[in-house]
């Protein structure tokens, strides 16, 4: 079986095989980056019941007939995988993917529990087929415990761990965050712990089930949270102490928390330009970085007041600080002000969208962070490539996005040994497309 392309350099997971019947958005997260480090990942799929493809209009670039195969969101969560599309709930077809499970190290899932078993295929059942095998699951809750059978989704689970409510202004309803941040975190857990079970099995010959929830998973992401209020007995409040740009809000203690040390400044100064995205951060944690600010704008006669002196100083009069080094930022775009306060040992960020980190951020184009990859509908893209760099052997983006199951020919007949017949069959009786959907060019030409 040979990937698109696929480099001659070596990868950490090359010889471990993954059954990926992940959905959505973290399991998918978690595959892909599997495949990325070398393992070869076999996404089944049923077209009637994939909700990543369902893109639409919305999720599909403009001039481009909208189909299963155009979603540029399916395409970048799902890179690096094979597609195998198989109605697993068919006699035929759990007797197939059974078969496939025999030939295979890990199985990822992150339906809620107990939905593979209720299909035949838990964590016991494929135990007898393959005594070693790696069963990771993911659900809202785990497989355990009294809320185990809890149906959510990223934003969902965010509330309950408590980083909902962590975030916001005070006195506001809880903001949330702006993205399913437990999705993309939940699948680098998914992951981690999947190469911690594989590393497992090699010292030991034993598989097991990793079983992790995501609401769980999320309740370790508020940092010392926790400790703040085992230790210290404070609880978690936005009304002084939002997770936002100021350390310190009017009205309240001057408090160190367990956010850090309470300084300014420290905020977002909006930049030349004053557009929605023109900001940058500035944040001064010792006397010298506030004296290099000061140097840097100028030394304006109102920072060489003497009530600048001292932290206590600046948080009594942050108002009137933060207004006067916003008439000096006002005066400098955001990337030349962050590399005038770098370069003059001030710690100091543009505050970066989408378009600037894939279109005019330096340090992100020459890390290679974006891969240009071809995808046979959609055309060149960029996908994201892994944050992490491995000197021997790289996680590299060698496969877009499958074409849904455009690799059936392959895993039928090259690994699990059907002759053309019995895969010409399975497009009649429902077992590898269904009957009343009309079937895609590459399709007619691999039953051919």
């Amino acid at each position: 079986m040979t990937p698109v392309t696929e480099s001659a350099v070596p990868k950490a997971l090359s010889g471990i095989r993954v059954v990926d019947f992940t959905w959505v958005r973290a399991g998918p997260w978690a595959t892909r980056w599997l495949g990325a480090l070398g393992a070869e990942v076999i996404k089944v799929e049923w077209p009637l019941r994939e909700f990543g493809r369902a893109g639409g209009p919305a999720n599909t670039p403009p001039g481009i007939q909208p189909s299963l195969n155009t979603s540029g969101h399916f395409n970048d969560t799902n890179a690096n995988k094979l597609s195998l599309s198989l109605n697993v709930r068919s006699p035929r077809g759990i007797e197939i993917i059974k078969k496939l499970i025999s030939e295979s190290d890990v199985v990822v899932e992150n339906y809620s529990a107990n939905v593979l078993k209720s299909w035949g295929l838990g964590y016991e059942e494929l135990k007898k087929l393959s005594p070693n095998i790696v069963y990771v699951s993911m659900s809202g809750f785990g497989h355990t415990g009294r809320d185990k059978h809890y149906t959510t989704f990223g934003p969902s689970a965010q509330a309950l761990s408590g980083m909902t409510f962590a975030s916001g202004l005070p006195n506001q309803p809880p903001a949330g965050w702006g993205w399913s941040y437990l999705d993309d975190t939940g699948g680098m857990y998914i992951a981690f712990y999947t190469m911690a079970a594989i590393f497992h099995r090699k010292m030991t010959g034993q598989g097991q089930h990793v079983d992790m929830g995501q609401m769980i998973m999320g309740a370790t992401l508020n940092g010392p949270a926790l400790l703040d209020m085992t230790i210290n007995g404070r609880k978690s409040q936005r009304d002084g102490y939002p997770s936002g740009n100021r350390a310190h809000w009017p009205g309240t203690p001057h408090l160190s928390n367990y956010r850090g040390q309470t300084v300014a400044p420290h905020n977002s100064y909006r930049t030349k330009g004053g557009g929605y995205n023109d900001w940058c951060t500035i944040a001064c944690f010792s006397e010298q970085e506030w004296l290099n600010l000061v140097g840097l704008m100028g030394s304006p006669a109102w920072a060489l007041d003497v009530k600048f002196n001292t932290v206590e100083g600046r948080l009594e009069h942050q108002e009137e600080l933060d207004n006067g080094i916003e008439t000096w930022s006002l005066t400098l775009e955001k990337y030349e002000l962050t590399e005038q306060c770098q370069t003059n040992g001030v710690r100091a960020m543009p505050v970066q969208s989408n378009e600037d980190r894939a279109e005019h951020d330096p340090q992100l184009r020459e890390r290679g962070m974006y891969q240009e990859v071809e995808h046979p509908v959609l055309g060149s893209w960029r996908l994201q490539n892994a944050p992490f760099k491995l000197s021997e052997t790289p996680a590299v983006n060698h496969r877009h996005g499958p074409l849904i199951g455009q690799d059936n020919r392959e895993i039928l007949m090259g690994l699990l040994g059907m002759s053309q017949e019995e895969l010409s069959s399975g497009y009649e009786d429902d077992t590898f497309w269904p009957k009343d959907m009309d079937l895609y060019p590459y399709q007619e030409e691999l039953i051919r």
